[in-house]
């Protein structure tokens, strides 16, 4: 799909891979990007902006489908097209490490990273349709794939966004929308800081971070990019790794 012209939809994008990932789509040509976050959206707001493609900021919790409802509302009152969408809102365990992890948080993460994918993914198809088609891209994590005691809720949800991503393979045919998915590992964003005292990461989570280099955000949006560009990736699921620590 051309990413000029288009209208799209990033959740998440407050920081971190969000923010890159609109960044570079109104960089790639974007007519317009919704950001939708729970956070202030206001620094990417005007980062797409400079760039020249349109913005609407709509608050949204994805884990709330009244409020994903409204936010789909408003993208078709807006601009009458959705192209595409990055289910990207995600969060973890923060500080706390499973099973002692507070009932309320558990919820939460399942909320917001795989039913907030899911219903993101439902809601997006109509509009998408109308739209003569689109690319849906979820965050997913390497961490889908290999237990993670201290983040096992996390780690799980990520595991339910790749086997999600599998499954939509016969929405291309039927609604002529491509599901892919992108793999994530370590990346510096304020997540897994989150994990420790906000400036460092946990003690559990030092020995991987020394080990390897960091991902950067934008390494995350190109990937992003490529799935939305390439209309022979279908139920992709693509790992961007780290490479070993110089």
């Amino acid at each position: 799909m051309k990413v000029q012209g288009s209208v799209g939809i990033v959740t998440g994008c407050a920081t971190g891979i969000g923010r890159a990932t609109a960044i570079a789509l109104a960089e790639a040509g974007a007519r317009a990007v919704v950001l939708a976050d729970v956070q202030d959206v206001s620094e990417t707001a005007s980062a797409v902006s400079k760039v020249g493609a349109e913005v609407l900021a709509v608050p949204t919790d994805v884990s709330d489908l009244s409020s994903l409802t409204d936010l789909f509302a408003k993208t078709d009152a807006a601009f009458g097209q959705l192209n595409f969408l990055h289910n990207n809102a995600g969060m973890g365990e923060a500080e706390h490490v499973w099973p002692d992890v507070p009932s309320e948080r558990c919820a939460k993460i399942i909320g917001v990273n795989l039913t907030g994918v899911v219903l993101g993914t439902q809601l997006a198809l109509d509009l998408m349709k109308r739209s003569g088609g689109g690319v849906i891209v979820n965050t997913a994590s390497g961490g889908a794939f290999a237990p993670l005691p201290p983040q096992a809720v996390y780690v799980a949800t990520k595991a339910g966004v790749v086997h999600f991503t599998r499954s939509c393979a016969p929405l291309a045919e039927s609604h002529g929308v491509r599901v892919n998915c992108v793999c994530p590992g370590l990346v510096d964003t304020p997540m897994i800081y989150q994990t420790g005292d906000g400036e460092r990461v946990a003690d559990w989570l030092k020995p991987v971070q020394d080990a390897v280099t960091l991902l950067r955000p934008e390494d995350i949006a190109d990937a992003v990019l490529e799935l939305i560009r390439d209309d022979d990736k279908i139920a992709e699921v693509v790992t961007v790794g780290n490479k070993p620590a110089a």
